[in-house]
């Protein structure tokens, strides 16, 4: 199977961008209460200067708020460590009956909230009229969604899912920022989607995801843990004798790239004996990191399982020069592989 990243779907991989920014909203002209018992006037606190990451919880929730107040927390830690002070994370209740201010500061404490974040409650009518606004209300608060809206200070507004990982919101986030996007602008497709999320190599070194391994080149990806005893030694075997085929085209404009399912366990030195193993050359990388980085990067390439021996044994073989992607079956004979590869290797040739 092979599908372009331009113009044509695949169901193996869905090549979509998260949804692009410029839908206005309009706030309404009133006044809720944060979790310090503070009058907060909604327009000033959401269109102020920077960007706001609205979420919609309530403090009984058992379901999916408490998710999403681990992720909003994640999100804090993420831009407090960038030193980001123009992104600010607001949660307004769904139950402003139940919430009171000091439920929500509660609520906030179980998760760390600390001055960028504000927990907003109030009037019903008020927080009715708020959720009306962004286009979350529902009269049974059981029955709402892990939607987050990010608001910019031009009323700009997009849209996105509260459980997609802290990485993936902030970066949303920060495009919508003004000085962001026309950086933006300038960003392909691919690098909008694939992302720039960090992986570690197995010497220790990072890398970008898209400008560093795939941007420019062909690359060959599979999926695997050190632990494995069952494919995953033989895929590795297959690359192995990849990497003698490529000869000296690897690590100039082919790459292959060894993806970790199970990034707590196998660290740099884990993989670096690893890759020992099927004397691995320059261009060969064992990849991990961050769980949640890794998680992303899984997530962009649709390999991301729950249980690290449920991972598939495919190889992902892309030009990103021509947009051309093919899958091979990974314990396939190496010849057929080849044949793959050396295919999206000509192509546009």
């Amino acid at each position: 199977m092979s599908v372009r990243f331009l113009g044509l779907a695949a169901p193996w991989l869905v090549w979509c961008a998260a949804a692009a920014a410029g839908n206005a909203i309009s706030i309404p002209d009133i006044t809720l209460t944060n979790q310090h018992g503070q009058p907060v006037h909604l327009a000033t606190e959401l269109t102020g200067d920077g960007v706001a990451i609205v979420n919609f919880i309530f403090t009984t929730c058992t379901t999916i708020c408490p998710p999403m107040g681990v992720n909003f927390s994640r999100v804090q830690k993420l831009l407090d460590e960038r030193g980001e002070q123009r992104v600010r994370l607001v949660s307004i209740t769904v139950d402003p009956q139940m919430d009171t201010p000091a439920r929500l500061e509660k609520w906030g404490a179980l998760f760390h909230a600390n001055a960028r974040w504000t927990l907003l409650t109030g009037a019903p009518p008020d927080v009715v009229r708020a959720l009306k606004a962004f286009g979350v209300y529902t009269p049974d608060k059981f029955t709402h969604t892990s939607v987050v809206v990010m608001v910019n200070a031009r009323g700009e507004s997009t849209r996105s899912d509260g459980l997609r990982s802290a990485d993936e919101l902030v970066k949303q986030a920060v495009g919508l920022l003004p000085a962001e996007r026309a950086q933006a602008s300038a960003e392909t497709p691919a690098q909008r989607y694939f992302t720039d999320t960090v992986l570690v190599d197995q010497n220790g070194a990072e890398h970008r995801f898209y400008s560093d391994l795939i941007k420019g080149k062909v690359v060959v990806v599979n999926f695997m843990f050190t632990t494995c005893k069952n494919t995953c030694p033989m895929m590795a075997a297959t690359f192995a004798r990849l990497q003698d085929w490529l000869g000296s085209r690897l690590n100039t404009d082919v790459y292959m790239l060894s993806i970790s399912v199970d990034p707590e366990t196998d660290t740099p030195e884990r993989l670096k004996a690893y890759a020992k193993g099927f004397r691995a050359r320059p261009g060969w990388f064992f990849l991990t990191g961050k769980k949640d980085n890794v998680e992303t990067v899984l997530r962009k390439l649709g390999q991301y399982v729950e249980q690290k021996q449920d991972h598939s044994n495919v190889f992902l073989i892309g030009n990103d020069r021509t947009g051309l992607w093919k899958k091979a079956f990974g314990m396939a004979p190496t010849q057929q592989t080849i044949e793959t590869l050396n295919s999206v290797l000509r192509d546009g040739a």
